[in-house]
């Protein structure tokens, strides 16, 4: 649930008990696929998580993850967030060697190449250590094996991955948010291209393939990903929108009687361009609760739907007023072009 604005085309969870692994997953949001009946059904020692937001490979359920894959030394489960720059080239290399992929996502990439070195190695966590100098891109992955729980992040740190812990069980998030929601402690931010093993024994850390290259975290992680009570490399996501919000009114200074935020993730940097400017903050849109995020919708037909019944101008805020209006961000203009 507390991930769920990181995708909400599918979900699904994965728990293994040392030996077998269930799974369940869906199209949908968190809320409609899971239900009480389902969750008793997923007990285990060890769990992973994931919600979808497709960029490599199309909206199908076969796509969604985690991904489970059955090979010569068991099963291998997967959670990944980002994308790959050299999928591409790595599936057609290994199609052409024999291998079949069941689904068009480059996460399956992944899998294919840690379950091969596997075989050729004496763990899982080598054999995502092997992975790490062939796939090229962004990755913070979970890698469920029956007796271990590994987590990774490319060596740039695109994507976020944080480490916690909850009485004896330690947890690995996208966003410390989902940490508060379990009453989890954090610890740390995994560092970029750092392995961490979780297993029988407690925690440990490989970073061989830590500082090799430039970090180089995603932007749009602070401006429209995350959610504002996360923080990320130790910064907090609600105060780094406000300072933007700050900053655009010094660089931006316009005379104006309101200044209004689009919602959600526009708010904070209103906030922010009006305590800068002087200029009194307020409301003058109004946002439909029921409407997901119009970004990560699949099509753009979806997304010109979703707007036009997501938000809607507060008229008596703000009529006849100058008003300056910010955003966070202009992804496809398809919100933008309406509200204005």
């Amino acid at each position: 649930f507390s991930l769920q604005h990181r995708g909400q085309e599918s979900c699904g969870i994965a728990v293994t008990d040392d030996t077998t692994v269930k799974q369940y997953k869906d199209m949908g949001l968190v809320a409609n696929v899971f239900n009480p009946d389902i969750l008793n059904e997923l007990t285990g020692k060890i769990a992973v998580g994931h919600t979808r937001y497709s960029t490599a490979g199309g909206s199908y359920r076969q796509n969604s993850q985690p991904l489970v894959s059955r090979y010569l030394k068991g099963a291998l489960t997967i959670s990944h967030n980002g994308n790959l720059t050299n999928a591409l080239e790595l599936r057609e290399k290994f199609e052409n060697e024999g291998c079949i992929f069941q689904t068009t996502i480059d996460s399956e990439v992944i899998a294919y190449v840690i379950a091969r070195e596997r075989v050729k190695n004496p763990s899982v966590e080598e054999a995502v250590s092997r992975m790490m100098d062939i796939v090229v891109g962004s990755y913070s992955l979970l890698v469920m094996s029956p007796k271990k729980l590994i987590g990774c992040r490319d060596p740039q740190g695109i994507r976020p991955l944080v480490l916690g812990k909850r009485g004896k069980s330690y947890i690995l998030s996208s966003e410390t948010c989902a940490l508060d929601a379990v009453g989890a402690e954090y610890i740390r931010d995994v560092e970029p291209g750092e392995i961490v093993v979780i297993d029988e024994n407690g925690l440990r850390s490989i970073k061989t393939h830590c500082r090799k290259k430039k970090r180089a975290l995603c932007i749009f992680e602070l401006i429209y990903f995350a959610r504002p009570d996360s923080f990320i490399e130790g910064i907090s996501v609600y105060e780094s929108r406000k300072e933007a919000g700050r900053q655009l009114a010094i660089e931006y200074p316009v005379d104006a009687d309101l200044v209004i935020g689009v919602p959600d993730s526009g708010m904070d940097a209103a906030i922010g361009y009006a305590e800068q400017s002087g200029i009194p903050y307020g409301k003058g849109l109004v946002k439909n609760r029921y409407i997901g995020r119009t970004f990560i919708s699949p099509t753009q037909q979806a997304r010109e739907d979703g707007v036009k019944i997501k938000l809607n101008a507060l008229k008596s805020a703000v009529s006849g007023k100058r008003i300056i209006m910010v955003d966070d961000s202009i992804v496809r203009g398809t919100t933008i072009a309406r509200l204005v």
